[in-house]
């Protein structure tokens, strides 16, 4: 096979960047809701809270954390979805007040990128020709359709993954003592941890065991601390 036939072979590597705004919102929801929820649940338990307690502790968190994380999502995306949109509305304007100066921007930024200037000058004018307003948010101001903020997208993600993420401690609560709570709690939520560390880094295209060490050690450092504050508190009230 000569080199003309090898170009012309099909490639199909894979990437996993398009995946990015949808896995960040679900994979954070997910380890705020094991984390945040397991903590709690672990802290009241070893306070000598009751069953029922610790229960009711793991349902109310489970609900507020969902709520919380969607309209947490919503808010902050959308702040970002107004910036971009600002930006857009300004880069429009001045591709209608200026369009020379806007065309050697262009050109000024593949030059820095490694084009000689005539041929920058080429990509410049032929890109604006087709889509002058989605070159400049792509080249200029780095927006593009898969980074692009969507709310409503960011907002679902979280609170569903939150609250798939707080289910198992809540769970175990429900089929265990509260004497046995804490170590229960512990070891369900390390191994879901675990699991979601793994999952992350699948969908990701990443490495599993970084992933899987960092999101286990501070999910085990989040529940360690709160369960000896909730043995302090305990023991002091």
């Amino acid at each position: 096979m000569d080199v003309t036939d090898a170009i012309d072979q099909p490639h199909h590597a894979v990437h996993y960047v398009n995946r990015v705004g949808w896995l960040r919102a679900t994979i954070l929801g997910a380890n705020d809701g094991i984390v945040s929820t397991a903590s709690l649940m672990t802290g009241i338990a070893a306070s000598g809270a009751s069953a029922n307690t610790i229960l009711l502790t793991g349902v109310a968190a489970l609900v507020a954390g969902a709520m919380s994380m969607a309209a947490g999502e919503y808010v902050s995306v959308s702040a970002q979805s107004d910036t971009e949109r600002a930006d857009l509305a300004k880069e429009k304007y001045a591709l209608a007040q200026q369009p020379q100066a806007e065309l050697r921007e262009l050109r000024d930024i593949y030059v820095e990128r490694g084009l000689t200037s005539d041929l920058a000058m080429q990509v410049a004018q032929q890109l604006m020709a087709a889509d002058a307003l989605g070159a400049h948010a792509r080249d200029e101001l780095g927006i593009s359709d898969i980074a692009t903020a969507r709310p409503v997208q960011a907002a679902l993600a979280s609170a569903a993954s939150f609250a798939v993420g707080a289910a198992p401690p809540v769970l175990v609560a429900a089929l265990v003592s509260a004497a046995s709570a804490v170590m229960a709690i512990v070891v369900v939520c390390l191994l879901c941890l675990a699991g979601l560390g793994y999952v992350g880094a699948r969908l990701g295209g990443a490495k599993p065991l970084p992933s899987m060490t960092r999101t286990l050690f501070w999910g085990a450092l989040a529940m360690a601390v709160t369960a000896g504050a909730g043995h302090l508190f305990g023991a002091a009230i």
